[in-house]
């Protein structure tokens, strides 16, 4: 489903998918969009008119898609249950032509042959890939997968370039590309990790909570983070640089899995088991619907 990001009004929905959707992302310029899901499937739609331009079959559940930052993007990594990092070139699948024009059209016929790709460190990842990254760096891919660790992948050499251990379950791992200096932030058992956007396995900062963190979202520019949890229902905020809690804010219903910063920085999202995305005002001076 696609919505507005300022005011949270409904856009259009991308019909095809037969199984739960794990994730989603936009490309750099809005032009693309990437779901992995439970069907054994990733699919690239068109934002504009809601077609499936691709249908990428997998041998199990897709939990993660990534897009390089780049204007309509022509390559997308994926991960999932098949403890595979995979790599797929969209511009060289031949796609079914549509004529829809509307988000809500089911018409997504996909690929009518498959789409070429190939895998980056086969046999490496030890449990189910949870999050795919492409850094700044376009020619480095980062994981994070249930075997606790956070791999930075070369792709010139298709090896680790750095390897992290953490300590606890893998929740989210995010780059926040807000800031002028991007940062990794990944949740870890009850702790928030923070990595240099730019130097593979960098860490520049553990912070360790009295609670399970799920979901993690850093503001460098504000020096605040945003964490969710699964043992509670309420979103907390906390100071980046002595780790002080700062603020907690209630209304979802259920466990929280994923949290994230709009581009400007004055929004956060956060997408909970009680079925709701909430939008969150990150700034002082009125903004879209809140003033």
């Amino acid at each position: 489903m696609l919505r507005d990001g300022v005011t949270g009004d409904w856009i259009g929905t991308f019909l095809g998918h037969k199984g739960a959707v794990w994730q989603a992302r936009l490309s750099s310029d809005a032009s693309l969009a990437a779901t992995g899901s439970a069907d054994f499937s990733a699919k690239i739609w068109d934002t504009h008119t809601g077609v499936c331009l691709h249908d990428l079959t997998h041998a199990h559940i897709v939990r993660a898609v990534a897009f390089p930052s780049q204007p309509r993007p022509q390559l997308v990594a994926t991960g999932g249950f098949e403890k595979k990092l995979r790599i797929f070139d969209l511009s060289r699948s031949s796609t079914a032509n549509s004529t829809s024009s509307s988000p809500t059209s089911p018409n997504g016929a996909g690929p009518s042959s498959p789409t070429p790709s190939y895998e980056i460190g086969p046999g490496v990842h030890g449990g189910p890939i949870k999050s795919v990254i492409w850094s700044i760096d376009l020619n480095i891919l980062i994981t994070a997968a249930d075997d606790k660790e956070v791999r930075w992948w070369d792709l010139r050499a298709r090896s680790p370039a750095a390897t992290f251990e953490l300590e606890g379950p893998l929740g989210t791992c995010e780059l926040d590309s807000i800031s002028s200096t991007p940062s990794l932030s990944v949740a870890a058992g009850k702790s928030a990790y923070f990595f240099s956007g730019t130097q593979p396995g960098q860490l520049l900062k553990r912070i360790t909570t009295a609670k399970d963190i799920t979901a993690v979202a850093l503001h460098a520019e504000q020096r605040k983070f945003v964490t969710g949890g699964a043992g509670d229902t309420w979103v907390r905020v906390y100071d980046f640089d002595d780790g002080s809690e700062l603020e907690v804010q209630k209304g979802h219903h259920g466990p929280i899995w994923t949290i994230s910063f709009s581009p400007d920085g004055k929004l956060y999202a956060t997408g909970s088991e009680d079925g709701t995305v909430k939008l969150w005002k990150f700034c002082s001076d009125p903004y879209g619907l809140w003033r």
